[in-house]
């Protein structure tokens, strides 16, 4: 998600041996089957071996069963401290500062200066910041359309957190099409990895432990499917083999994350997951958002393909990289479940990944 847009209309989240076919397009993935087995409950899963998973009531020691403490929660009112710190030390005034979206990062608005805030979880991402705001400087270089760091001494540590600062792009936030995407993710795809930037390999399950253990809403049966479902995916990844070397990837590429600016160019956003790892990673939101979850019609999944030149959906490893990507939408969300709307949300979709029921009704966030 870019700095200064709102989620109004977001398409977005911010993926068998032994166990028959994997789902095909438009298929529901097919319910675990479950039985007691001396007071553990045996999981069987889709890519054909088990997972124990802790009955209610047990709690050993290598499954959380409460949030862990952690750096004072990221709500508007600790944000907006932080940012009015940051901008004090840049000789920014940012009195008139609005917040527009709080999700990983707290995002504002600063009509007087027309730039746009990000104020950070906590300061041990200042690297993460820093890195981000190194690789838009680097495709401005390259002429790849994206959104622009402001030049200023950044990112600012304050108040315990990291702020960075952005060139607004927009008014109304308006949204690209799949085919803008499939073009940009063609350009970047085809770039030699920057020199100077110490880009990341993809890491999916990055902070998948932390998130699961500090997300607030979670029960203590909840919380134990999540690390138990985070071990099996993280195995199957780890067996996939991929054509082609690694190369430069956004990381979390979708709709979303393609605005307007106010020429009406297309312009990439939310450069914090650039990494280098295979370039499919980069292709399957769009088809999971097309087939599991309806947010994309057939026509257009085909005008992305056909754009990119590769259907993603047609490798035999995609039925993994999906099951990825929407585990990661799920545990994404739970960091932010206080709210009780998102709470809502949240157990609809581990109820539908425990049962295997259709994805349909789910709700951008």
């Amino acid at each position: 998600m870019p700095p200064g847009a709102s989620t109004a209309g977001r398409r977005r989240e911010p993926e068998a041996p032994g166990g028959g076919p994997w789902p095909g397009p438009g298929e529901a993935a097919r319910p675990a089957r479950q039985g007691r087995l001396e007071g553990r409950t045996e999981t069987l899963h889709r890519y054909g071996r088990s997972v124990d998973v802790p009955s209610t009531g047990q709690k050993p020691s290598h499954l959380a069963t409460t949030a862990e403490a952690g750096p004072a929660p990221l709500d508007e009112g600790t944000a907006r401290r932080a940012l009015m710190a940051a901008c004090s030390s840049v000789g920014i005034d940012a009195t008139d500062a609005e917040l527009v979206r709080l999700g990983e990062n707290a995002v504002f608005r600063v009509p007087r200066r027309d730039l746009v805030a990000r104020v950070g979880r906590g300061a041990d991402r200042l690297t993460r910041a820093a890195r981000t705001v190194a690789v838009a400087r680097w495709l401005a270089v390259e002429g790849v359309p994206a959104i622009r760091a402001l030049d200023v001494d950044q990112p600012v540590v304050a108040d315990g957190r990291v702020v960075t600062f952005w060139e607004s792009i927009d008014d109304r936030p308006e949204y690209g099409s799949v085919v803008e995407l499939a073009e940009l993710l063609r350009r970047l795809h085809g770039l030699s990895a920057p020199a100077g930037i110490d880009l990341p390999p993809v890491a999916p399950f990055e902070h998948t432990r932390e998130r699961i253990n500090r997300a607030p809403a979670l029960t203590v049966d909840d919380r134990a499917f999540l690390l138990a479902r985070w071990t099996e995916l993280a195995e199957a990844y780890d067996t996939l083999t991929f054509e082609l070397p690694p190369g430069v990837v956004h990381g979390d590429a979708s709709v979303g994350n393609v605005i307007r600016d106010r020429e009406g160019r297309p312009l990439l956003a939310d450069l914090d997951g650039f990494a280098i790892g295979p370039r499919k990673w980069d292709l399957v939101l769009t088809a999971l958002y097309y087939e599991q979850f309806g947010w994309h019609t057939e026509q257009e999944y085909r005008d992305f393909a056909e754009t990119y030149g590769y259907d993603v959906m047609t490798w035999p490893g995609y039925p993994v990289l999906r099951d990825v990507r929407e585990f990661l939408m799920v545990v994404w969300l739970s960091q932010n479940s206080a709210d009780p709307k998102v709470a809502e949300e949240l157990a609809r979709r581990i109820s539908d990944l425990r049962t295997g029921a259709s994805r349909k009704d789910w709700q951008p966030f």
